[in-house]
């Protein structure tokens, strides 16, 4: 059975309807810009985006390069993905028989595991050889990892043979990363020859999410302009503190400042759009995911005031990497929610080279509508719409499931085309 749309507890008749049917109405427009774009500045080759509906507006708050959700995505849109997949591989790697495919260094996160073996298991679909090239130390021979869905994992030994990587018995034609590098390039991927994508200079040791949403913000622009939309019902708003400490409270300054000039342009922009709730702001590692380093703030008071243990909280990200950086972002509130609890939800989506090819709802039964749901408790409830969110219904009312869905579709391509104009800069430097 198909399991419903989750509910949107602001009225549906408001301005998100509005901006829904816009999409709707322009989509040949919004398509032909996208092919437009995607031919000037390919995609990437996977990305997943964070999408919050505020009923007044529908904005990403997050762009991940390296996703690790492929086993919460409907099997419904199974074959989007290998297609997908063979568009990607196809144009990263032309003579490609073999992919590698490198993870992250976990053995005991059970869902992480079985995210790298739906992913295997949809690159196999694809009609490529893939073996799973381990980055793990302690790793000398092949490890088998039964997993709780009845797959199995082989993990092996990465090696190096002189500008080339690969297992026993398997050098591949390309490498295919899904380890963000938090914590720095592994020397045994450096200076490689074979393809290897995403690219190195794209993981979180060196990434910025400033950076990210700086693109973003020109890439709204230009989506406004081409629809004559106002951005910022598809933009959050943005700003940045490049050196902080929290531990040592250095460059609290700025961010107390920062905080206090966003949210005065949050108020401006809902005293023009009639909103009546309560401005917010996000305060968070400008470097890193997994949800951490991340914290609601409705004053700069509460930045000024915060205790050791939400200092300590805010210091540290994946593998214990010290936060330097903090980006000040607009609090998009999530009006979605889902089960007869009312769990707080947020879409998240998933592409594949410029194919939105699934995604998944995250739920969280102990956060509120204005908080990060990237935290322990999360569930996650696949997306079960009947059509893909790359076709619209003009004949239908703008909010059936799968016009909703192609409004995510369409404002998540948007972030992945800032991600693809940050490829670009970072091969360029």
């Amino acid at each position: 059975m198909i399991n419903p749309v989750p509910n949107l507890t602001t009225a549906l008749s408001g301005p998100i309807l509005k901006l829904e049917q816009t999409l709707l109405a322009r989509a040949p427009d919004i398509e032909a810009w996208f092919r437009q774009q995607w031919r000037k500045t390919p995609a990437p080759f996977y990305c997943s985006v964070d999408l919050r509906n505020a009923g007044f507006k529908l904005a990403p708050v997050d762009t991940n390069l390296f996703p690790a959700g492929f086993n919460n995505l409907n099997p419904a849109f199974e074959p989007l993905c290998v297609q997908a997949l063979q568009s990607a591989i196809e144009r990263a790697c032309p003579s490609a028989k073999g992919v590698l495919l490198v993870p992250e260094s976990h053995t005991r996160n059970r869902f992480y595991l079985e995210n790298v073996a739906a992913l295997q298991n949809l690159i196999r679909k694809a009609g490529y050889t893939v073996r799973i090239g381990s980055l793990l130390p302690e790793l000398r021979e092949p490890q088998k990892i039964a997993l709780d869905s009845g797959r199995e994992l082989l993990l092996e030994p990465l090696r190096r043979d002189g500008r080339c990587v690969s297992v026993d018995g398997f050098s591949p034609c390309a490498v295919l990363l899904n380890n963000d590098l938090s914590g720095g390039v592994p020397p045994v991927l450096e200076g490689i020859e074979q393809p290897i994508f995403p690219p190195l200079a794209l993981g979180w040791h060196a990434r910025l999410k400033s950076q990210h949403f700086a693109i973003y913000d020109e890439v709204g622009r230009e989506f406004g302009s081409l629809l004559a939309l106002d951005p910022w019902l598809v933009t959050p708003l943005s700003r940045n503190c490049g050196q902080i400490n929290f531990m040592k409270r250095e460059g609290e300054e700025c961010l107390v400042a920062n905080v206090e000039l966003l949210l005065d342009d949050i108020r401006e922009k809902y005293k023009e759009y009639g909103v009546e709730e309560e401005p917010f702001a996000i305060v968070k590692a400008d470097a890193g995911t997994y949800g951490m380093g991340v914290m609601t703030v409705k004053s700069a008071d509460e930045v000024r005031n915060l205790n050791r243990d939400a200092r300590k909280k805010m210091a540290a990200t994946k593998e214990g990497k010290e936060v330097t950086g903090a980006i000040i972002q607009e609090g998009v509130y999530t009006f979605e929610t889902w089960g007869a609890e009312l769990a707080t939800a947020e879409p998240v989506v998933y592409m594949i080279d410029h194919y939105v090819v699934g995604g998944f709802y995250r739920v969280h039964g102990g956060r509120s509508n204005q908080e990060n749901l990237n935290a322990p408790g999360a569930r996650f409830q696949m997306l079960a719409f009947a059509e893909p969110c790359c076709v619209p219904d003009v004949c239908c009312a703008p909010n059936t499931g799968p016009n909703r869905f192609y409004a995510y579709g369409v404002v998540a391509r948007l972030a992945l085309l800032a991600a693809a104009r940050e490829v670009a800069a970072s091969a360029g430097k």
